[in-house]
């Protein structure tokens, strides 16, 4: 490898620039998943209604995976040599997600799960085509792995609200 070449990879032989924007987009996913990880919580404390036993024990599922998840990107943003954010006043100017306050309603709650998902979708399709474009597998990966669950879930909240996909 050629001198000048080396000093623009880092360890990991990824374009050290290009590998700072990546930390940085999960950064952004990070605070998102950490707001949409507080409207699970939200809507699992206080879910009510005749679905209260099957909806309470999904939210639960749905936190606890989003939980594992935000501890995998915040390990990504390390691997790549940055700093993973870790203050509410970071994942609130980083959010792109409605915030759920007081929803009690399963339906709403419901709502609020797919459009949360479909938001992150959005964050995580943007760090899969710059994880493409420099051969971050580790990233790519990630992100592709998240991408599938995610649609999955929409599809069956949708399949559960009995609306059209």
């Amino acid at each position: 490898m050629k001198s000048k070449e080396k000093d623009t990879l880092n360890i990991l032989g990824l374009p050290v620039q290009e590998s700072e924007v990546i930390a940085a987009e999960l950064n952004i996913l990070l605070s998102n998943f950490q707001v949409y990880y507080q409207n699970l919580r939200g809507i699992h404390w206080n879910i009510r209604g005749k679905r209260f036993f099957q909806l309470h024990v999904k939210f639960e599922e749905l936190y606890n995976d989003a939980q594992a998840k935000i501890d995998l990107v915040a390990e990504r943003v390390l691997t790549l040599g940055g700093t993973p954010l870790h203050t509410f006043e970071d994942y609130i100017a980083n959010n792109k997600l409605a915030v759920g306050k007081n929803v009690s309603k399963d339906t709403e709650a419901v709502h609020l799960v797919m459009a949360s998902l479909a938001d992150l979708l959005q964050i995580e399709r943007v760090i899969l085509d710059e994880t493409a474009k420099i051969g971050d597998e580790g990233t790519n990966s990630m992100m592709s792995d998240f991408i599938a669950e995610q649609e999955k879930t929409i599809w069956m909240m949708k399949a559960w609200s009995e609306e059209e996909i």
